[in-house]
């Protein structure tokens, strides 16, 4: 059964800035920690990734899983499914960046994980809450260090 979690958090820029940096797939690995590499296999007509393979530390080991992402609602939403997980089954979510108070944006982090093997609660806890933080605190950080 797949996991929901959903955050929000208020980011010192533009809705547009922030869609930028998260659909800068290619840099996920300059700041956010756990990402080690990221192969873009397939763009889209304005050059964006629709496709890409990750390489991210996990449970204490390398984990791997491609990406296919959408722009459809861009640049408001920033969404993606999983097409291939060696440990996840499921990993889906998206970006929504809104208007927020003084010129912010309020960015909203929704993710759907279900992983292949049975894992304890608090475990999952753990791994989610890392997932969470690096989606929205690091995206921050990266967004208003380079306004």
């Amino acid at each position: 059964m797949a996991e929901q979690a959903t955050e929000r958090m208020t980011v010192s820029a533009t809705p547009e800035r922030c869609f930028e940096v998260s659909a800068d797939i290619g840099a996920y690995p300059q700041w956010a920690a756990d990402i080690k590499e990221v192969t873009i296999s397939e763009r889209d007509d304005q050059g964006r990734p629709t496709v890409a393979t990750f390489r991210a530390a996990a449970f204490g080991r390398s984990t791997s899983y491609t990406l296919a992402y959408d722009y459809g609602e861009a640049p408001g939403v920033l969404s993606w499914v999983q097409t291939h997980g060696d440990i996840t089954s499921k990993l889906d979510g998206r970006y929504v960046f809104a208007p927020g108070p003084n010129g912010g944006t309020e960015v909203t982090y929704h993710l759907e994980v279900e992983m292949k093997v049975p894992l304890p609660g608090f475990i999952k806890m753990r791994a989610q809450s890392r997932i969470m933080s690096i989606a929205l605190r690091e995206l921050k950080a990266r967004v208003e260090s380079t306004s």
